[in-house]
């Protein structure tokens, strides 16, 4: 029985095409096909169910390897047949077997190895969720932070705002303070208007908490100031890094 074309039925496991009459009939009689249709649909089913994670690790590499091995390694049954050599006194039977066309052998490897890599990065988020590591947050707001003229040119930091109300800051070659780093939210509208986030504590990066019910859209500027250990709660007016929170 002549099978499929393996490409065909990738097309139809994806429904990128409808099965006619005649490719109906023939998976409803070939086992081998439906089989491999069904391998497909199953691959496509787990991409599709995957497309709301987000922030999923990659594959762990055997995966890659295995995929790999399998499309370079010479097919099965290479090897050299020697054919009989049937003499002008024997008498046989030669029976006319059909045609059967041969299967790119990387094809139902591919699926499989496709299936683990689906099934990998899904189990990796499944374990992470039950050990309470839930995937990182949607972002709805960022900023890159620049320096001020006062301030290195080679000073400056990254900001993520997530939407779990924290706030993630990143900063690099800040100048050495004898007090400590602050982190602001300034409205630009209305100076002197802002929220205190939080301090760095001597580190690069930070989370922080952004207050309940601070509205970004106002409060989107972002400052990064200079403070000293004088008990004073206020901005030091001493801003080394600024920048704009956008959607």
């Amino acid at each position: 029985m002549q099978h499929l074309d393996p490409d065909r039925l990738v097309l139809l496991a994806l429904s990128e095409e409808l099965e006619d009459l005649t490719e109906l009939e023939h998976l409803e009689r070939c086992a081998e096909c439906r089989s491999e249709m069904d391998a497909l649909r199953h691959v496509a089913e787990l991409g599709v169910g995957s497309q709301d994670l987000k922030d999923l690790p990659p594959p762990p590499e055997h995966v890659w390897q295995a995929i790999a091995a399998d499309i370079t390694a010479p097919p099965v049954g290479t090897g050299t047949i020697t054919p009989a050599v049937v003499t002008p006194d024997e008498s046989a039977t030669v029976i006319d077997l059909p045609q059967r066309r041969s299967r790119p052998r990387w094809l139902m490897p591919v699926v499989a190895a496709a299936a683990a890599a689906v099934l990998a990065v899904a189990g990796t988020v499944a374990v992470s969720r039950f050990t309470g590591s839930a995937p990182a947050e949607r972002v709805t707001a960022r900023a890159t932070l620049t320096p001020l003229q006062t301030v290195p040119a080679g000073a400056g930091g990254d900001v993520q705002v997530y939407a779990d109300g924290t706030l993630r800051i990143d900063v690099r070659d800040l100048p050495l303070t004898s007090g400590f780093h602050e982190v602001w939210l300034l409205d630009p509208d209305s100076p002197g208007k802002m929220v205190a986030i939080g301090n760095l504590s001597g580190r690069p990066d930070a989370v922080l908490e952004v207050p309940p019910g601070t509205d970004l859209n106002r409060y989107r500027l972002v400052d990064v100031s200079d403070e000293p250990h004088d008990g004073d709660a206020t901005h030091s007016g001493k801003s080394l890094l600024r920048g704009t929170l956008t959607n």
